[in-house]
């Protein structure tokens, strides 16, 4: 028989009911978990009460706040679905989103309200203001009857709970279901692995339509009864301060290495006190090492990598704050719940220290796209994950990321994987940003474009990146081109966005490479 899903809220609420649940450091509203779990009824009443039903689809297009974090559980409350939306996306995007997810009703920010109105002209969309008195959501809660009791819902690990979509980095975006096992599995797994209890607190500077947001560490902090504080947007400078506030006593944070990276080159970093922070992870897309090895030598603090993505709850292997000095560039090992295996092309498991996919499965992964039974289809070998990410396992079975499989490229018969050539480019000092594509090559049919952004001052040129490149690594790794930019694009999700990269700067290379 299948799990039973329960109310961690108000468990939360009957065990601690005066501790801290949520922060909003936007509008400075601070609720406790008897506070959390009474918004909750009224959301879930509200939400009733506008014809959302189990099984319904609710979207949400926001700036961070902990009124998602509400919304979340009062669809956790009632059975209905929460679909995130990234708010970076054009209007026409969203409104693929909306068509697709097919909701019932549509919960917006005000700074976003005309766009929701247009893709949503038929439906039901309500206003969001940070917990504005005049806003349709606040309305709707005060307004809400909680002496009423409401239906019992029944839910199991296989009813849906979100509906994530991809960043689209690699065609249109597609709705993954993140069922209610996909969100336990994969929280227990990050309890467990994090250290996580109900004294610590997590600053969310993630957004929130990005599973990365959601599950490290909002769901699992809220699961423990632990604190959540969240930022509307993210801001280096701000981040930096909080983590070194003693007041709020940050102990658990995760995001992408792009935000990392920024905080680390932010005026407030030489004297910003992390020594609160009991685990950092670092994940989202191919982490620099030498990004790493700064926050150990100049803050003590070791970045755990995480390596997963939204299919798979989103969390695969991740390494362990004792192992992150002793395995550097190592994306760790397999989670509690999860199994992974390389394999190539044919779907033949490769052996260790061999380049292959990444497949992954276990509970923790989503059972598919929404309404969608091609792309699942496609996704799937058996029960196995398709990631479409290449690794290579060493033999004490720790993961190492190549890059995506369709980022690697082919330079006179052998295989370059951009995200080493990338680590070695930022270990030069003057690098801010970088990414390596492959473009066409009159002889080797493909080579090497390093994509810079400098820091201010830097006064780099193409000849000396590429002669660094030339020292540490093969000559058929090290790029034959430079451009430089002011700003890489990047999806929802912090990723840099390679197709976009490949269209603006992927012209033929004339230069021959010497052998």
């Amino acid at each position: 028989m299948n799990r039973t899903v329960y109310d961690w809220v108000a468990f939360n609420a009957r065990r601690r009911p005066e501790h801290v649940a949520l922060v909003d450091l936007f509008s400075r509203r601070r609720f406790s978990y008897a506070d959390m779990h009474n918004r909750i009824e009224r959301a879930s009443r509200f939400l009733v009460g506008k014809g959302v039903a189990k099984g319904d689809r609710v979207c949400v297009l926001s700036y961070n706040s902990t009124d998602m974090l509400e919304i979340l559980f009062a669809c956790k409350r009632v059975g209905a679905v929460m679909v995130p939306i990234n708010w970076r996306l054009a209007a026409p995007e969203v409104g693929h989103v909306v068509d697709d997810a097919d909701p019932v009703l549509l919960i917006a920010g005000t700074e976003f309200m005309e766009t929701a109105h247009a893709c949503f002209p038929q439906g039901r969309v309500v206003s969001l203001a940070d917990g504005s008195a005049d806003s349709g959501y606040e309305e709707g809660l005060a307004a809400a009857d909680i002496g009423e009791s409401l239906d019992e819902v029944r839910l199991t690990d296989d009813d849906p709970w979100l509906l994530i979509y991809t960043s689209g980095t690699t065609g249109r975006s597609k709705g993954a279901v993140i069922t209610h096992g996909t969100v336990f599995y994969n929280m227990v797994s990050l309890n467990i692995f994090s250290g996580l209890t109900c004294d610590s607190a997590t600053l969310i500077f993630n957004p929130l339509f990005h599973t990365g947001g959601l599950s490290a560490y909002s769901i699992p902090a809220i699961h423990c009864g632990a604190t959540v504080y969240v930022m509307r947007t993210f801001d280096a400078g701000t981040v930096n301060a909080h983590l070194s506030d003693p007041d709020m006593g940050i102990t658990h944070i995760n995001s992408a290495p792009t935000m990392f990276l920024m905080m680390s080159q932010h005026p407030s970093f030489e004297v910003a006190d992390y020594t609160r922070i009991e685990c950092a992870t670092i994940g989202g897309e191919a982490v620099p090492v030498p990004l790493v090895e700064r926050y150990l030598k100049e803050k003590g603090l070791p970045l755990q990598t995480l390596y997963g993505l939204t299919e798979a709850g989103p969390v695969v292997t991740a390494v362990d704050r004792g192992q992150a000095a002793e395995h550097p560039g190592s994306a760790g090992t397999g989670l509690l719940y999860t199994e992974i295996r390389l394999s190539d092309a044919a779907g033949n498991q490769v052996p260790a220290g061999e380049v292959g996919e990444i497949w992954a499965r276990g509970p923790n992964v989503s059972p598919g796209y929404w309404r969608n039974p091609e792309k699942t289809a496609e996704a799937f070998a058996g029960d196995w994950l398709k990631t479409g990410d290449a690794g290579r396992l060493d033999d004490s079975g720790h993961l190492f990321l190549a890059d995506r499989w369709k980022n690697m490229y082919i330079s006179g018969g052998e295989n370059v994987y951009p995200a080493e050539v990338e680590n070695v480019i930022y270990q030069l000092d003057g690098i801010a940003e970088v990414a390596v594509i492959g473009v066409p090559h009159v002889r080797w049919g493909e080579s090497g474009r390093a994509v810079v952004v400098l820091k201010p001052g830097s006064a780099l040129t193409q000849d000396q990146i590429i002669a660094h490149c030339r020292e540490q690594l093969a000559r058929f790794k090290a790029p034959t081109s430079v451009v430089f930019t002011d700003v890489l694009p990047r999806s929802g999700g912090g990723k840099v966005v390679k197709p976009e990269l490949r269209a603006r700067f992927g012209a033929a290379v004339e230069e021959r490479r010497s052998p």
